[in-house]
């Protein structure tokens, strides 16, 4: 067995030590951060300074640790409402401040010099939303570099040339892996740096290194783990810092059942690049044979957060009523009002829903629903939805 496999199993089995227990919500901003960092900052091991400013000032930090010959990059959070590596990159640092004579801590400080930006966007970050301050989706302002955020991002690649690269993201929890109804826990992908998709040296090196993290995957989450679509997104920095000559690796975080705060899938995220890393360091990547990653699925969208099987819907009175499933999703909306975070619940799909799966499956047994009830794109709140799902 691979030694990055077996480390990823140790690191797996003994999370809990190393936790960073004081985030328990995937929401969080700047400040939080900055004080986790600080409160595991031991001397020597690290260091953090300030890349530069957001659009709205904030300082964007940059953690620098390793004495290798081999500089790796990793950047999280360019979306503000996809922090789940974030999180896993906490954990990862509080690993390495507690176990420095691990064979795992001692080959990535060693061998490796890694340059860390935990949260590229923190104006959007603040607000929990995708884009910054300024409207723009970063990870499309990879050419334009229009965005401030974006600029450092491009000037830090450019100064440093690292070898390698972790693009970390959160992609909708409600992926499956192919059309096998399961949900993709972690979709990996080796960007594309044309349109022919082509493999050079650059490419091949990454999609080593993603068949590392998919075998470390399939450990915990065997068949929850998909590819990310490979086409060619010109504006996106993924594909751009693959183009630059950075063996870009992309990371994409996604559901499982009970895990909206996404603890469970940081878990994954702390081991996988951990061992990853490793795997760079002793240059085992290169014998990770490249079917595990190039055979992984595609990501598709064959899942919702409830299904009711088996309801039959009367629409109106005059009608006759009709066998339907019922595919629902439970996103969180803000309460203007209070600020509370608070679900909601819409109604996506009436009919025919067997090629779906679910986080949770709901038998109905043919109870009837009523067209006032259940309307295409309606909205509950929970208590509206337990009003005519009582098995909820």
């Amino acid at each position: 067995m691979p030694l990055a496999i077996q480390y990823a199993r140790e690191l797996f089995s003994h999370y809990e030590t190393f936790r960073f227990r004081e985030i328990t919500s995937r929401r969080f901003g700047q400040a939080e951060l900055l004080e986790w960092l600080r409160a595991i900052k031991p001397p020597g091991l690290f260091s953090m300074s300030v890349l530069g400013t957001s659009a709205e000032g904030r300082s964007i930090p940059l953690v620098k640790l390793g004495n290798g010959p081999v500089t790796v990059l990793l950047w999280s959070q360019m979306h503000g409402d996809e922090p789940t590596a974030t999180m896993a990159l906490v954990d990862f640092l509080n690993f390495l401040s507690r176990e420095r004579e691990h064979p795992v801590a001692k080959a990535v400080t060693e061998k490796l010099n890694i340059l860390i930006v935990p949260m590229l966007n923190p104006d959007g970050a603040e607000r929990f939303q995708r884009r910054t301050a300024q409207s723009i989706d970063m990870n499309r302002d990879a050419l334009s570099l229009e965005t401030p955020e974006a600029r450092l991002l491009k000037e830090l690649r450019d100064r440093y040339q690292p070898e390698f690269g972790f693009n970390l993201h959160d992609q909708d929890p409600r992926y499956t892996v192919g059309n096998t109804k399961k949900v993709s826990a972690i979709a990996l992908l080796a960007p594309a740096f044309d349109d022919a998709r082509s493999d050079n040296h650059v490419r091949l090196s990454a999609k080593h290194v993603a068949a590392v993290f998919a075998s470390l995957m399939q450990e915990f989450i065997p068949g929850h783990v998909s590819k990310y679509d490979d086409s060619f997104e010109p504006r996106a920095f993924g594909d751009n810092i693959q183009r630059w000559g950075t063996s870009t690796v992309l990371v994409e975080s996604g559901g499982w059942a009970g895990d909206r705060e996404k603890m469970f899938i940081r878990k994954l995220n702390y081991a996988g690049l951990l061992a990853s890393l490793y795997a760079i360091a002793t240059r085992s990547y290169l014998n990770t044979p490249l079917a595990a990653y190039d055979q992984l699925p595609f990501g598709t969208k064959y899942l919702y957060d409830l299904v009711l099987r088996g309801a039959r819907l009367q629409t109106a009175e005059n009608v006759p009523p009709v066998n339907v499933d019922v595919g629902i999703n439970i996103d969180e909306s803000v309460n203007v009002t209070t600020g509370a975070v608070e679900p909601v619940a819409t109604i996506l799909d009436i009919g025919d829903l067997s090629i779906y799966g679910a986080f949770r499956d709901i038998p109905m047994n043919g109870a009837l629903l009523r067209g006032e009830d259940v309307r295409m794109e309606r909205k509950l709140s929970l208590p509206e939805l337990k009003s005519f799902v009582p098995a909820l």
